[in-house]
């Protein structure tokens, strides 16, 4: 019997184990490049281990990161204080 949702995941060709990791990487890097979340908490859904992982993951799938000097100075700091502990 023909269900849509047999039909989308045969199409995405990842396999059975992978394909609940794939779909959240996936919804993260659409919801990223929507602007509705931040790249922190984009790397929080797609599971990744870091920011760092979470922008290869968008440079792969051709999103343009959204990251401002701001941002720069916040991380900045935010490594300083860590490393300085």
């Amino acid at each position: 019997m023909w269900t849509p949702e047999l039909s989308v995941l045969a199409l995405i060709k990842v396999d059975k184990d992978h394909q609940g990791p794939f779909i959240k990487r996936s919804l993260a890097v659409e919801l990223y490049r929507e602007g509705r979340l931040s790249l922190g908490k984009a790397a929080e859904l797609a599971g990744t281990k870091s920011k760092w992982e979470m922008l290869m993951l968008l440079r792969e799938r051709g999103v343009p990161l959204d990251y401002t000097a701001d941002d720069a100075e916040k991380d900045f700091k935010t490594l300083k204080s860590v490393l300085e502990r």
